[in-house]
């Protein structure tokens, strides 16, 4: 398919009533969360909950519904988890500059301890990449760099596109893509945090989009990952819709921690 991160192509495919509607319902649910006084009463601890509960859920997508990040598979790959989510609030200065940058390290602390050390921040140069929910064969090696160049170009130069349309892009290209051996699916869901905090939707990373998906279902989240790669404008809309559903969700997800 052509590229979603071609501006052109994306202008053109956001004009849909419905999908304005979804966004903007999104950004409400956003709003509202930082609104709230218990909230910005305990900022802190809601954005440690929020690296907590997001971390979990993501691990959760990819079949690591456990309790502790113990020295098992699943143990390890909660750990990764909670490392990358923890990290993406950390790199939204940087993702304004320079999101390659961001991409490579956010890969590398998802990855550590599950690829070789030269292979971390790196784009595979096999045909193969991991595949826990089951979206299908994975971006060709020699689409990867286009595809990311031209990912890095739409969020550099167009920054008067909405901030949860420009989220979910990015996103769904890494999902799409699978730039990496393993690990991308961790590396979009903590690149869903960066793009908000970047854009100022979420600065303090307080909302938990991950939760999010996860409320929706596996099921939900592959069938908005293989519509945004049929290629149609259809297709995307569905994914986005499905995106900003996910946002709403985490963000109505978010409880103050008991002191």
């Amino acid at each position: 398919m052509d590229t979603w991160a071609d501006p052109g192509r994306l202008r053109a495919s956001l004009n849909s009533p419905v999908l304005a509607d979804a966004l903007a319902g999104a950004r409400a649910d956003i709003d509202a969360l930082l609104w709230r006084r218990d909230v910005r009463s305990a900022a802190a601890a809601v954005a440690a909950a929020s690296i907590d509960r997001g971390g979990r859920a993501s691990a959760a997508i990819d079949g690591a519904d456990v309790f502790d990040a113990d020295d098992s598979p699943m143990g390890r790959l909660l750990a990764r988890a909670w490392a990358v989510t923890s990290t993406a609030a950390k790199e939204a200065s940087t993702w304004e500059r320079a999101p390659l940058q961001v991409l490579a390290h956010l890969h590398a602390v998802a990855a550590a301890g599950f690829q070789d050390a030269d292979a971390l921040g790196r784009p595979r140069s096999a045909e193969e990449a991991d595949d826990p929910l089951r979206i299908g064969v994975p971006a060709p090696v020699e689409a990867l760099s286009p595809r990311l160049v031209a990912l890095a170009s739409l969020m550099v130069r167009s920054t008067d596109l909405p901030g949860i349309a420009m989220a979910a892009i990015a996103h769904h290209e890494v999902m799409a893509l699978r730039p990496f051996g393993w690990g991308s699916g961790l590396v979009a869901r903590a690149l869903t945090r960066c793009v908000l905090a970047s854009r100022g939707l979420d600065p303090s990373c307080f909302s938990i989009p991950e939760a999010g998906m996860l409320e929706q279902g596996r099921v939900a989240y592959v069938r908005a990952m293989r519509r945004y790669l049929d290629g149609t404008t259809e297709g995307l809309v569905d994914s986005l819709i499905w995106f900003c559903a996910s946002i709403g969700l985490g963000a109505r997800a978010v409880q103050v921690p008991s002191a």
